[in-house]
C-alpha cells in the first residue's frame, strides 16, 4: 500500500473540486496532475481512498469528490502555510493601517479578511484584561430580596437582584440570618481591588454580624463576572453565502441566523484552541453546533495570548490552505497593529 501516493491522489481531488466544484475521474487527474502512475493506478487509488471514507460518488457514473472526512484528513497534513504574495501583503497592511479605534479596526479586519478569502470573516473582540473591582454594595430590597451592585475600574456597574428561599437548610427563616450591611462589608474586605475574574470564586467567612453567609451569592456573583466580559463579535462578508447555496445540502438560513444572533459563533470561537501549527479548522459536524453541520470553520488567536479569535466561516468545499495563510496573517498583523 503506497500511502504517500493515496494522500497525493487524495489532494489533487480535492484541488481539482474546490476549483471546479466538478466530480473528478482518474482521467483527469492524469492530465491535470504529475502522478508518474498510470490511469489504471490512480483508478485503484481512488477505490481504496473510497473504501477508506475519504472520496465517494455523489451518482453511479461520476467522478468522486471528497468526503468531510477526506478534508480532515487533506487539512491535517497541511505542514504549513502559503507565504503571502507582495499584493496580499500590501493590501493587509494599508487597509488596516487607517483605523482610528478599535471598534473600526475590528470592521476594517473582517471587511479585508472576507474580500481575501471570499468567506464570512468573523472576529471576537479582545477582551479587557486588566478590569478590577472598585466597589460592591448590598442593599436589602424587599423581604428576602437583595441587589448586589458591584462597580468595575471602568466605571461598568454591575448588578443583579437575589430571591432567596424562605427558610434554610436547617429549616429557620433565612430573613433572621441577612443582614446586607455586614455582607457588603465582607464582600468589600474580600474583593475590593481584586482582578474581576476571582469575583464569587472565593467563598468569604462568616464574621461579626453575619451569622450565615448566603452562598448562593456567589454564583450570582460569579455569573456576574462572566456576563461583564466583553462578549462581542463583528462579521463581515455574507454575500458570500449566498453566492455558494449549491454547495450547502439544505439552507444557509441557520449559518446566517448564527451570525445574526451572535451567542452560536461567539461560543465555538472562545472554545476553539489551535494546533502546533498555530490554526484550529472545524468541518462539517466537528464543531458540534446544528447551524454549522454544513460549514467549516478556519480561526485562529490573535492579540494578548492569543486569546480572542478571528476566522472566517464558509463552504467545507473551501481552498483550505489559501484561507489559513490568510486568516493567520491577518491575525498576526492585527496583532502588530493592536500592540503599538
Amino acid at each position: 500500500m503506497n500511502r504517500e501516493r493515496h494522500f497525493q491522489v487524495l489532494q489533487a481531488i480535492i484541488e481539482d473540486y474546490v476549483h471546479s466544484r466538478e466530480p473528478v475521474g482518474s482521467k483527469a487527474l492524469i492530465e491535470r496532475h504529475s502522478l508518474g502512475v498510470s490511469s489504471a493506478t490512480v483508478r485503484n487509488d481512488m477505490a481504496h481512498l473510497e473504501e477508506q471514507g475519504l472520496i465517494s460518488a455523489p451518482h453511479a457514473s461520476a467522478g468522486r469528490i471528497p468526503t468531510n472526512d477526506g478534508y480532515r484528513l487533506f487539512v491535517d497534513k497541511i505542514a504549513g502555510v502559503r507565504p503571502l504574495n507582495e499584493p496580499q501583503r500590501r493590501a493587509i497592511a494599508q487597509f488596516l493601517d487607517g483605523a482610528t479605534d478599535i471598534d473600526q479596526l475590528m470592521d476594517r479586519t473582517v471587511r479585508l479578511l472576507s474580500q481575501l478569502t471570499r468567506q464570512v470573516a468573523v472576529i471576537q473582540h479582545p477582551v479587557e484584561e486588566s478590569l478590577t473591582i472598585r466597589h460592591i454594595d448590598v442593599i436589602e430590597v424587599a423581604d428576602r430580596q437583595l441587589m448586589v451592585l458591584v462597580v468595575l475600574s471602568n466605571a461598568e456597574v454591575l448588578q443583579r437582584v437575589l430571591t432567596f428561599d424562605a427558610t434554610d437548610h436547617n429549616g429557620q427563616s433565612q430573613r433572621q440570618h441577612i443582614n446586607s450591611a455586614a455582607i457588603a462589608a465582607l464582600l468589600r474586605s474580600t474583593y475590593l481591588g481584586q482582578p474581576l475574574e476571582q469575583l464569587g470564586r472565593v467563598c468569604p467567612a462568616s464574621t461579626g454580624e453575619t451569622t450565615s453567609y448566603p452562598v448562593a451569592l456567589n454564583d450570582a456573583l460569579q455569573q456576574l463576572a462572566d456576563e461583564a466580559k466583553p462578549h462581542r463579535m463583528t462579521f463581515a462578508g455574507t454575500s458570500y453565502l449566498a453566492q455558494s447555496t449549491q454547495d450547502f445540502p439544505h439552507s444557509i438560513a441557520p449559518i446566517l441566523d448564527a451570525l445574526e444572533e451572535q451567542v452560536v459563533v461567539l461560543r465555538l470561537l472562545e472554545e476553539l484552541s489551535h494546533d502546533q501549527r498555530g490554526f484550529s479548522v472545524k468541518i462539517g459536524a466537528e464543531s458540534q453546533l446544528d447551524p454549522l453541520t454544513d460549514a467549516a470553520v478556519v480561526a485562529t488567536g490573535y492579540g494578548f495570548n492569543n486569546t480572542a479569535k478571528i476566522g472566517i466561516v464558509g463552504p467545507i468545499r473551501m481552498d483550505y490552505p489559501g484561507n489559513i495563510t490568510l486568516v493567520r496573517a491577518v491575525a498576526s498583523y492585527l496583532s502588530k497593529t493592536l500592540n503599538h
